[in-house]
């Protein structure tokens, strides 16, 4: 039973992952623009997944409970460069994609590198929610924010603290979960507000 809701939850959690992120960019190419979407918090989501990836990989832990980073990180990528695309330039983003891959080498070099950076991993995946609620709030509009892709979140990270306690009942990782959980379904919810609130004003 243990072992069937393991697997459950490690495999439906990659499913929703492989295509997370693709209503969102659907909404932005749709669109045409990147309106309602907050760049310093994609950074800071970019940020937060490389560090989390970078940390299950240096300790050794079981690639089902991290295996979506790697394909979260790509979807990310490709909307980093959509929103620089409807800002009118692309080579904008260059710098900020070769700073993560090259963080990537940078956090390995030494255990408390890692460790330290994991510590700081779920301030700045906060941060990064934060970032877009406060664009939400700020603009009162969602725009082209995609309220599936946020609810979608909360539920990897609803998995996500099932597969944690499961398998390697690392304190930390459950901590950043469950702070992600409540701000995931935070975003979701102010989204669906703005989104009625726009319906309503036409």
């Amino acid at each position: 039973m243990e072992a069937a809701l393991l697997g459950l939850c490690n495999w439906s959690t990659l499913g929703v992952c492989a295509a997370l992120k693709l209503p969102q960019i659907s909404a932005v190419l749709a669109a045409r623009n990147a309106r309602g979407l907050s760049l310093p918090s994609l950074l800071l989501e970019l940020a937060g997944f490389l560090v989390f990836l970078r940390y299950q990989c240096y300790y050794g832990y079981p690639p089902l409970t991290y295996l979506e980073y790697p394909i979260l990180i790509a979807q990310d990528v490709i909307l980093l460069l959509c929103i620089f695309h409807f800002n009118g330039n692309v080579k904008q983003a260059m710098p900020y994609v070769a700073a993560l891959a090259s963080s990537w080498f940078v956090l390995a070099l030494q255990k408390w590198i890692i460790d330290l950076a994991m510590n700081f991993c779920t301030f700045i995946s906060a941060a990064s929610k934060f970032t877009q609620l406060q664009c939400l709030w700020k603009t009162r509009d969602s725009g082209a924010v995609s309220a599936l892709t946020w609810s979608l979140s909360a539920y990897t990270c609803a998995t996500r603290i099932i597969t944690t306690f499961m398998t390697t009942n690392d304190f930390t990782i459950l901590t950043r979960f469950v702070i992600m959980l409540a701000l995931n379904i935070w975003v979701t919810v102010t989204v669906l507000r703005y989104r009625k609130t726009a319906m309503k004003a036409e």
